[in-house]
């Protein structure tokens, strides 16, 4: 006799019901993320009647977990962008020239006088010594700042090379280390530009390191690439210089370690800063859009504790002194220290809007870009287009269905309608774990889908071919059931786990679309063994306890 215990049974019962109720979200996705996005933002306090009607939409007390449309189903943004990585070097580089120089200042008896020379390669420090018998000890004394590195492929180098070159030391970064710097500028990159959008609320973005320089961003649901590009463009580097003075003059000559910077909000102002930065954004942690004291719109901000200590000894030397806080190459402003700033934090006002306040606080608590970016390729998907997709999505996917029904249900009659039942039971298993999961569904998921449904009954057919054979033998209906379902598990599970291990591998090698592929086709493998093995033998073991048939008409 059929052997199917009272557990299996209700695990069977519950796992349909729950796919069932789970995937349903699905058949009413506008309304539901209209729900959705009325509650997270009556969460965050932005209470309104029309939020309250919006959320009425979908009752709260269901399921409302809903599989997110990637770029080419909902339309979006698309942008390929190139991170400049040898900025860093320049930036490096810089930063060690007071290193430099207050090492050789010590040995001045020996060396002489000390001097940054001028440099093509923005990557390269020359410096020059007034005595030039004391350059192997200069030499001596700057190779103390290299060391080691720490990476393993550049096990056994140093991270700078140092050596002389016509009377003048050369530092540069070693090749080893141009190589890690790279390898850490685009993870920094990656990162940062990943915080970035995620704080402005986007729908799971697809952000991708390609080749060696450049990053693949891919928002959906966003109506112009304009908009990702305004917030990942900036660089948002934000420095605090010493101010030397004012101009009206945009081109002139500063002096040696000197910039000149435009202001951000007055037309025709110029300020010559020092070059050095006195603190600059990296040592941030956190920035908040807030009110100054006329109620303008201003950012907050605070230091580390190594930024606060360098930002309250500045101001306590320098009171009466202007400095200017500059963000991407622009003076935003530059007050007046009226007093030390012990505490590490401070306000940054300028002529804000709240938006423009609250996306530059944003970006501050984000990070800057350890490099700037330069746009390759920029398009904006529109809905109209990513619906196309849907609708085609939908006519294939309905078209594949129908036509294994109506094959199933002539080709084995009543047991393949019970196959047929199954295959639905397929499909809202597959919906509902990818909604569990919060999966973006793609085109090439959409292709996983239609193709999972095709093979979905392949199982099936095996159960149901084997039954034949188990009756040819004379054997009982209930045996043959029974027998079919044993013998013909092997041969299920050898096709599933060779075409589950592909797409394994799909996943594991692919990327974006292909990774789409795979997960709907690992999925709807895992789903259809289930259901086949599962779903139809529950079924059919209810039917032939109700019916106990004398054969079978397969």
């Amino acid at each position: 006799m059929l052997q199917f215990s009272l557990w299996k049974r209700a695990l069977v019962i519950l796992i349909c019901l729950a796919a069932v109720v789970f995937s349903a979200p699905n058949l009413f996705y506008d309304r539901v993320e209209r729900h959705n996005d009325a509650v997270a933002q009556i969460a965050a306090g932005n209470d309104t009647p029309e939020l309250q009607a919006e959320r009425a939409l979908w009752p709260d007390w269901l399921p409302s977990d809903t599989i997110n449309l990637g770029l080419d189903l909902r339309g979006g943004a698309h942008l390929l962008v190139e991170v400049r990585v040898s900025d860093v070097y320049a930036d490096r580089i810089d930063a060690l020239w007071p290193e430099v120089r207050d090492l050789l200042r010590t040995e001045r008896a020996t060396v002489g006088g000390v001097r940054r020379m001028p440099s093509d390669d923005p990557g390269v420090l020359r410096v020059a010594i007034g005595n030039a018998e004391g350059m192997q000890r200069a030499l001596e004394v700057v190779r103390t700042l290299s060391q080691p590195m720490q990476t393993l492929t550049g096990i056994g180098q140093q991270d700078l090379d140092i050596h002389e070159d016509n009377g003048q030391i050369i530092v540069t970064l070693s090749e080893a280390e141009r190589l890690a710097t790279d390898d850490r500028t685009m993870r920094q990159s990656l990162e940062i530009i990943r915080r970035r959008v995620d704080e402005a609320g986007t729908r799971e973005p697809t952000i991708l390191r390609q080749g060696a320089d450049r990053v693949l961003i891919q928002v959906p649901g966003v109506g112009s690439a304009d908009e990702i590009l305004d917030l990942i463009g900036r660089t948002a580097r934000l420095t605090f210089h010493p101010v030397v003075r004012t101009t009206s003059n945009g081109n002139e000559a500063p002096g040696p370690r000197q910039v000149v910077y435009p202001a951000m909000n007055e037309q025709g102002v110029y300020y010559v800063l020092e070059q050095t930065a006195v603190v600059s954004g990296e040592q941030l942690t956190d920035a908040q859009p807030t009110f100054d004291q006329n109620g303008r719109p201003a950012v907050s901000f605070r230091f580390n504790p190594a930024g606060a200590r360098a930002f309250g000894l500045y101001t306590a030397e320098n009171i009466g002194n202007p400095f200017a806080i500059v963000l991407d190459n622009e003076v935003i402003s530059a007050p007046v220290i009226q007093s030390a700033i012990p505490g590490g934090s401070g306000i940054i006002t300028g002529r804000f809007t709240i938006e423009e306040s609250t996306q530059l606080a944003i970006l501050l608590r984000a990070g800057a870009l350890p490099a700037s970016i330069q746009v390759l390729e920029q398009r904006t998907i529109g809905p109209e287009l990513g619906q196309d997709s849907v609708d085609a999505g939908k006519v294939a996917a309905v078209v594949a269905m129908a036509a294994v029904l109506l094959y199933m249900g002539l080709s084995y009659g009543f047991y393949g309608w019970i196959a047929n039942v199954a295959l639905m039971m397929n499909v809202a298993m597959i919906f509902a774990i990818l909604s569990l999961i919060g999966g973006t569904l793609t085109l090439p998921g959409i292709a996983g889908i239609v193709l999972t449904i095709g093979m979905a009954v392949d199982a099936n057919v095996l159960i149901f071919e084997r039954i034949r054979e188990e009756l040819r033998t004379a054997r009982g209906p209930a045996r043959a059931i029974e027998l079919g379902y044993e013998r013909a598990m092997s041969a299920i599970l050898d096709a599933n786990i060779t075409t589950f291990m592909t797409a394994a591998i799909l996943y594991a090698l692919g990327s974006g679309p292909v990774r789409g592929f795979a997960i709907t086709l690992g999925l709807g493998i895992v789903t259809s063994v289930f259901s086949a093995i599962f779903v139809t033998r529950l079924i059919i073991v209810w039917w032939f306890e109700r019916r106990r048939p004398k054969t079978l008409n397969l």
